[in-house]
């Protein structure tokens, strides 16, 4: 890789990291990229997720306002993300990931959809500072496996299921779902650095740029005004669907 590669990763690595902590996107920037330094699909794809972990570090230390006074969540609901990113990541190497393609553009739907719903002051079922709810916990668990399995879109739906669920502002759960995306995705991603064909070249200066924008992320995101995080990532997720879906069913 030359000078030049990676440089132009490692600016990939911030766009791509700013998206990701403001509207959960990522990848929609940076695997095409790694796509066109000539990587293959599959490496592409692992090479992309080892990094991704950076993002969710740079997005913690940016959140650290956001986070404070989370941490009565983050032991129960980070320990269920993690477990959930383990099943996802042991799915796929036993079944064919045909199946989460032709789904996930309507879980992606239903839940960028859930997103433009206001928040009921009386109806959340997590109570500030808490993260002891069994359902809470369950839909954590079950997009952690989505991420840990395919991925694509992950954050918003971590996203909808908080903001479904708990009462605190958007951009406070947005901090808190970069970091519960994060554990998931850091799991999978040990997987595989040790089984998949990672590109450890392509890797440092695109997790670089990753550590950059996560770290910039926060800054943004706290600037945009009242129930704009939600409506953002609610269209960039009804895009995403639409995209998945011609090619999942065409």
């Amino acid at each position: 890789m030359t000078i030049t590669d990676a440089l132009g990763l490692v600016t990939v690595g911030v766009a791509a990291g700013l998206v990701s902590t403001v509207v959960s996107l990522a990848s929609i920037v940076s695997y095409p990229a790694l796509l066109a330094f000539g990587l293959s699909p599959l490496s592409a794809n692992v090479t992309n997720t080892v990094s991704l972990v950076f993002t969710a570090l740079g997005a913690a230390a940016g959140s650290r306002p956001e986070l404070a006074g989370q941490s009565g969540r983050l032991l129960p609901l980070g320990t269920m993300s993690m477990a959930g990113g383990v099943v996802g990541a042991a799915l796929l190497l036993v079944t064919p990931s045909r199946m989460f393609e032709m789904i996930a553009p309507c879980l992606i739907a239903a839940a960028s959809l859930l997103l433009f719903r206001p928040p009921r002051p009386d109806g959340a079922a997590d109570a500030p500072g808490g993260g002891g709810n069994r359902l809470l916990r369950a839909g954590v668990f079950a997009v952690a496996a989505y991420v840990g399995y395919f991925g694509a879109a992950g954050g918003i739906l971590m996203f909808a299921v908080l903001a479904s669920m708990v009462r605190e502002a958007p951009v406070r759960l947005n901090a808190f779902k970069n970091v519960l995306s994060g554990l998931a995705n850091a799991v999978a991603a040990i997987g595989f650095a040790v089984f998949g064909p990672v590109q450890w070249a392509a890797v440092l200066p695109l997790a670089a740029g990753f550590l950059v924008g996560g770290r910039l992320g926060p800054v943004l995101a706290r600037r945009l005004p009242g129930a704009s995080l939600r409506y953002a990532a609610a269209v960039c997720g009804l895009l995403v669907a639409a995209k998945l879906g011609l090619d999942a069913y065409r």
